[in-house]
């Protein structure tokens, strides 16, 4: 079930202890750890879930971080064309998971989308009010029972997330600094 609960500050102290265990485990190959997604937005609820983006160098040859992630005990989804540019995986392997890592390339487009949103709604807080009630509306129509009903819930956010980018764009962000972890 897709469950959202009240922002819990303790979010941060999670994905500082994996950024840490992350970058002990990647060192150098790992450009930027960033915490995104809802957890990282304080005071929006969120599916208790820490999303954690990885920049690389690189992400050629297709699939060569997999064995780093399946040593953490991460799992990958393969997510067709789109695992090209953001390879997904989660831990545990069963759901609810607790952790999500998404891979991407230093500089690129999936890089700046996620921290341009996560900076935005930090900024905003009527965007981030706005933002809540999309997702309790679209939980309670996806329940999010199996995976394509968790898939469609993410899906079904888009249009919302493609005119916060253009917002924030039009703001000058992304702006970010140094990485999170």
């Amino acid at each position: 079930m897709i469950e959202l609960v009240p922002h819990d500050p303790a979010w941060a102290q999670r994905f500082g202890t994996e950024g840490a265990r992350l970058r002990d485990a990647w060192g150098a190959q790992a450009l930027r750890i960033d915490h995104v997604g809802s957890t990282s937005v304080p005071g929006l609820d969120a599916k208790p879930v820490i999303d954690v983006q990885l920049s690389v160098r690189t992400l050629e040859p297709h699939g060569w971080a997999r064995p780093l992630l399946q040593a953490l005990g991460y799992t990958h989804v393969d997510l067709g064309d789109f695992d090209r540019v953001y390879p997904y995986f989660h831990r545990p392997l069963d759901w609810p998971h607790t952790h999500h890592v998404h891979l991407c390339e230093a500089g690129g487009e999936q890089e700046r989308r996620h921290l341009a949103f996560r900076d935005f709604l930090r900024r905003h807080a009527d965007t981030a009010g706005e933002y809540l009630a999309l997702k309790q509306r679209l939980a309670r129509q996806h329940r999010g029972a199996t995976r394509e009903e968790r898939e469609r819930y993410s899906m079904a956010k888009g249009d919302f997330i493609e005119a916060v980018l253009l917002r924030a764009y039009a703001e000058g962000l992304p702006l970010y600094g140094a990485s999170d972890a």
